[in-house]
């Protein structure tokens, strides 16, 4: 059994350079997920006044779904907050309870992921072994993120079946496609959790007067943009990164995101993952200063680093520039 290549913090760092980096915060965390939720009430209040925006809208929500999810993946770690029983309340039931995910089950899968990543044991590793593809396969695979194909197989499928303990697998026949694979929906066993904040979510629209807002502001970009910008950062994150699963400084992809790629694919930081494999219990909104102390030793010049979504979208599809 073959697990990931490891290097510790003194290889790099002194005792006094490393410091600021694995500090905690007692209320950063909390901030950005109170951030979250305001972008998204601020989302959803700009397209019940001005219709025209609910495109935008409905993108804007949607990447930050998926920064929920990237905030519960900070719980997972323990980062979200200093106090533990804080970062495990704000991680599972403002996080990951309202996108469907479960924070007790999704901390021992992804901490699965880190410990292998990138070998066979990887409960991660179909999300990112099947690139490169075609474009045309790519351009099927966004085509059923922002039709919803993606969202049923994930959520209404994964509910009607049978469970089973394969986690690389969420039908009974186990077909570990990536589209059903656990990690790639973020989703644990919170069916009912999860019913019932959007039934609070849903009642408190319909007080307000406008019930139809939970279905276009907020379900439908679950069902459509986050898949999609799910999917993004999978596959920029592990896909087709040569040496992989042999030299920590390749264990992942950081990507060079712009200021419209952070509104609307990579929140939070998220983009910086080559560090977040280097050493997971950095807090997230310490990777960009990780990034340029890795960036300036002689060892951080083998790391991955793609020049924005577009460049990992190429190389994805065997388009190498």
């Amino acid at each position: 059994m073959s697990v990931a290549p490891r290097i510790s913090p003194s290889a790099l760092f002194t005792a006094a350079e490393w410091a600021p980096f694995q500090a905690r915060s007692a209320w950063r965390g909390p901030l950005l997920v109170a951030h979250a939720w305001g972008v998204i009430a601020l989302a959803m209040v700009a397209g019940i006044l001005w219709p025209v925006l609910i495109p935008l809208s409905i993108m804007v929500i949607g990447t930050r779904q998926l920064g929920l999810a990237i905030l519960m993946h900070e719980a997972a770690h323990g980062a979200l907050a200093r106090n533990l029983r804080l970062n495990d309340g704000l991680g599972h039931w403002l996080c990951a309870v309202p996108i469907g995910a479960d924070l007790g089950d999704y901390r021992p899968y992804h901490l699965n992921h880190h410990r292998y990543a990138q070998n066979a044991e990887d409960p991660d590793l179909a999300l990112s072994a099947p690139f490169p593809v075609t474009p045309a396969s790519l351009r099927r695979k966004i085509l059923r993120d922002l039709t919803g194909q993606t969202f049923f197989k994930q959520r209404v499928l994964f509910a009607l079946r049978a469970r089973t303990p394969d986690p690389r697998s969420t039908s009974p026949k186990g077909d570990g496609t990536p589209d059903t694979i656990k990690g790639a929906v973020v989703t644990g066993a919170s069916v009912a959790p999860f019913l019932l904040v959007n039934a609070a979510l849903l009642l408190g629209l319909t007080l307000a007067g406008v019930w139809w807002a939970y279905v276009v502001l907020w379900l439908l970009p679950l069902a459509t943009w986050f898949p999609l910008v799910t999917r993004l950062r999978n596959i920029a994150e592990h896909a087709c990164v040569e040496g992989s699963a042999t030299d920590p400084f390749r264990a992942a992809r950081t990507t060079r995101a712009a200021w419209w790629e952070r509104a609307f694919i990579a929140p939070y930081w998220v983009n910086f993952h080559a560090e977040h494999h280097l050493f997971m219990h950095v807090p997230c909104w310490n990777l960009p200063a990780l990034h340029r102390a890795v960036r300036a030793k002689p060892q951080g010049g083998r790391m991955a680093v793609a020049d924005g979504y577009v460049e990992v979208l190429r190389t994805a599809s065997g388009k190498i520039a």
